[in-house]
């Protein structure tokens, strides 16, 4: 145990991919805990959201946030959307804007 200083641009980035990518895990499973109170457009944001995570997800998590995305936006009556890269920065804007709207619930 102790203090660890992250000091390279590797490990900044891994940390800040942790955080943002557990952030957002976080917001779908208190989202999925509502689902009967989210209206679509909320439901359409969070499909959207967890496409955003896919490139920044290893592993089991990444096979698991395309299904994750599909799941709501078929809640959201909404074609499938494309997954497409987006950088850390804009899905911690979008996981920060996503959960203003469901606190209001």
């Amino acid at each position: 145990m102790g203090i660890h200083w992250i000091t390279s641009k590797t490990a900044k980035y891994y940390a800040k991919r942790e955080k943002i990518l557990g952030n957002g895990i976080s917001l779908l499973v208190t989202a999925s805990e509502k689902l009967d109170k989210l209206d679509r457009e909320v439901m359409k944001k969070l499909g959207d959201l967890a496409s955003s995570l896919l490139y920044h997800s290893p592993g089991y998590a990444g096979k698991l946030i395309p299904i994750i995305a599909k799941l709501f936006w078929k809640l959201a009556d909404v074609k499938e959307r494309r997954f497409r890269f987006v950088e850390l920065d804009e899905v911690e804007r979008l996981i920060e804007d996503v959960k203003k709207e469901i606190e209001k619930i």
